[in-house]
């Protein structure tokens, strides 16, 4: 039969207190570990790869506010070395994880424009999705998206650089569509 351990009265609150955050935080790690990945299946992998670190670590992170954000980093450098490992081109079919719907439908050529840009990410590679995500989906700098995945500032620039090169060649419907404004 297996040994009890005596939890300690403060353990107990710990342990909400992360419970509270998985459910809070979950939905967000699952969409940014998507555009990572690429697959619904492999985004939940590195999301609960990541809040098992986050959990090791949780008493240190929550007195000290920064539990998303070491999170966030675990999740981007888990996946640097994913990439390192996997040598392979790949194919990442899959679907969104599920969210909660709006109340007021999406117009076609919003969906259009969902479906058009989702498809050219994924041919992307892993490394130039990364970079895209972190650079516009999370509207981090260039330093920062370098810190996070632990690669150079010209590293991120010259990935962004091709990513995007990439995407007006595969996706030239896209090229109106101005990141992180409007073309009107």
């Amino acid at each position: 039969m297996g040994q009890l351990t005596a939890v300690r009265p403060d353990q107990g609150e710990h342990v909400d207190e992360f419970d509270a955050f998985v459910r809070a935080r979950k939905p967000a790690l699952l969409r940014a570990a998507y555009l990572l990945t690429g697959d619904q299946h492999l985004a939940e992998d590195l999301v609960q790869t990541a809040l098992a670190r986050t959990h090791g670590s949780w008493n240190r992170l929550n007195d000290s506010g920064n539990a998303e954000a070491y999170t966030r980093k675990v999740m981007y450098h888990l996946q640097v070395s994913w990439w390192r490992r996997r040598r392979v081109a790949e194919v990442l079919p899959g679907e969104l994880p599920d969210r909660q719907r709006s109340k007021i439908a999406e117009d076609s050529g919003q969906i259009t424009l969902r479906i058009t840009l989702r498809a050219a990410l994924l041919r992307l590679t892993a490394k130039q999705r990364a970079v895209l995500v972190l650079r516009f989906f999370e509207d981090r700098s260039e330093v920062e998206a370098a810190d996070a995945l632990g690669v150079s500032v010209g590293t991120v620039k010259s990935q962004t650089s091709k990513a995007l090169a990439r995407l007006r060649e595969i996706a030239p419907e896209l090229e109106g569509l101005m990141i992180g404004g409007s073309s009107k």
